[in-house]
């Protein structure tokens, strides 16, 4: 009966598909204004990076997939800006998440059906309920990893954020002005966050803007609002060179602070934790030391 059930579902889906395509669709205005701006969007930004063992079939899964989100007017701007930080393309994740779960989705069953060759009778609802678990879990793997990743490189640019403060009051001592200080103090720093720095003011001396128009508009991409703090305060103070120094100097002094904060409660963490795998140790040592008398004693 469910077989049966099964089956029919599945040639019911199939006929439902066929059906899709072979009816023209006519795509509608709000459609094709998304399919616009997402084009002249896609102009503006960098091709796309085929990753290193990336395979054509990933590949055009992943530009079909993007097309088919800029039709129904998806923008994901906060997953684009994650992507942006961690310096990996839009296609190849969601390439990723089908292609895992998809993976997640038929590796139980087929686990199952080796198991069943073997002799031993299952259930086929078993199979079918650990495949769609497996298949959400797999999907969302990508998220799980792209949020670590993400939480790490924002904390490594907000450390470079306090060295380039540093930086810009040293060159402002020295009598330069604030654009001039800025661009110099990019210049020293070669780690990506100082190079996504220097991006932002070479692009903002050629559009026309003011340097920390360009470091607020990088802080709400990456979304650290240490640099957005960082340009409000330049954007108010940027006539008064003295007033500049002793801020950047004391916002340096802030961000090490907190850094060392973090850093401490990181450490408190990992010490509680060994401190509990060490007591799980002499319990379960503990255990094994007692056992024999207490068997002993009870006449097992």
């Amino acid at each position: 009966m469910i077989m049966t059930f099964v089956v029919g579902a599945v040639l019911g889906l199939g006929l439902f598909l066929l059906g899709l395509a072979l009816i023209p669709r006519r795509a509608g205005l709000v459609k094709r204004l998304a399919a616009f701006d997402e084009a002249r969007a896609a102009a503006a930004r960098p091709a796309y990076r085929t990753v290193a063992g990336e395979s054509e079939f990933s590949r055009r899964l992943g530009s079909a997939l993007a097309k088919f989100c800029a039709e129904q007017g998806w923008e994901f701007r906060s997953l684009r800006s994650s992507l942006s930080l961690v310096d990996r393309s839009f296609e190849n994740y969601l390439a990723t998440k089908i292609l895992l779960g998809v993976f997640g989705l038929i590796f139980a069953p087929l686990l199952f059906a080796l198991v069943s060759l073997a002799g031993l009778r299952i259930s086929i609802v078993l199979p079918v309920w650990a495949g769609l678990v497996m298949g959400l879990i797999f999907f969302a793997l990508p998220d799980l990893e792209l949020r670590q990743k993400v939480a790490q490189r924002r904390r490594d640019f907000r450390h470079a954020v306090g060295a380039f403060l540093d930086l810009v009051a040293m060159n402002l001592s020295g009598g330069r002005g604030i654009p001039e200080a800025l661009m110099a103090a990019s210049e020293i720093g070669s780690g990506w966050a100082m190079w996504r720095i220097r991006e932002a003011l070479v692009n903002a001396r050629i559009t026309g803007q003011t340097p920390w128009q360009a470091l607020g508009a990088l802080g709400d991409e990456v979304k650290v609002d240490e640099l957005r703090d960082l340009a409000a305060a330049l954007s108010l103070v940027a006539e008064d060179g003295a007033k500049v120094r002793e801020s950047l100097s004391t916002r340096a002094a802030s961000l090490r602070r907190r850094e060392l904060a973090d850093l401490q409660g990181e450490a408190g963490e990992r010490s509680q934790s060994m401190l509990v795998a060490q007591m799980l140790l002499c319990a379960a040592f503990l255990i094994f030391l007692v056992y024999p008398a207490v068997k002993v004693m009870l006449g097992f």
